[in-house]
């Protein structure tokens, strides 16, 4: 199987669905920005996740470099990390050029949701403080979270398999997700139509 990218903007239920798959085939999780902030912290870079963001550049893509070569080297693995990442000047790749030729993914999973059922979500979430909650400003990430994943898929060779997270059907989703893992169980629910494309 290899590795399997598992992406979703935030309140989609990403980590629910990957937890779920991950027990479902007894698989390890790999949480991409926790395996960098391992590799920072053991180089006595950031004593926090939060520093991780104040190193030079340079030293971040060497970080990304090393914490990809340790995904690799786990085998069979679900790789939670972002597709883009918003920023005030754009959408930035999550998954580089050098991450994907490191990690070799075999498929790439984008879990969708309703965008009015993400921004239900983010708004109930008192944890977190996001910078825009608009309707229009969830549907253009998930877009362009489509459009990473063309791109991640033209340069390694890997699939590229959308996920419907649908309010209280994680079964379903889960049911989606498992012909990528290489189940030989039947879905036992068919794909929803994707929500909110324009």
């Amino acid at each position: 199987m290899g590795a399997i990218i598992v992406t979703g903007i935030p309140g989609v239920g990403k980590t629910t669905v990957m937890e779920a798959a991950a027990k479902a085939r007894d698989l390890r999780i790999a949480v991409y920005g926790t395996v960098m902030f391992e590799v920072a912290s053991a180089r006595g870079l950031v004593a926090s996740r939060d520093e991780m963001r104040k190193l030079p550049a340079e030293t971040q893509k060497a970080i990304q470099k090393d914490a990809a070569k340790r995904i690799a080297g786990m085998g069979d693995v679900i790789v939670d990390t972002h597709c883009s990442i918003k920023t005030p000047t754009g959408y930035l790749p999550g998954l580089p050029a050098w991450v994907l030729a490191e990690l070799e993914p075999t498929a790439i999973v984008l879990v969708e949701a309703d965008p009015q059922a993400i921004l239900r979500r983010r708004q109930g979430d008192g944890t977190r403080r996001r910078d825009d909650d608009s309707l229009e400003a969830i549907i253009e990430h998930q877009e362009y979270n489509r459009r990473f994943a063309a791109a991640y898929a033209t340069l390694s060779g890997a699939t590229v398999h959308t996920v419907y997270n649908q309010d209280g059907a994680v079964e379903d989703a889960l049911a989606q997700m498992m012909p990528v893992l290489g189940s030989s169980k039947p879905a036992h629910a068919k794909p929803s139509a994707p929500m909110g494309a324009r």
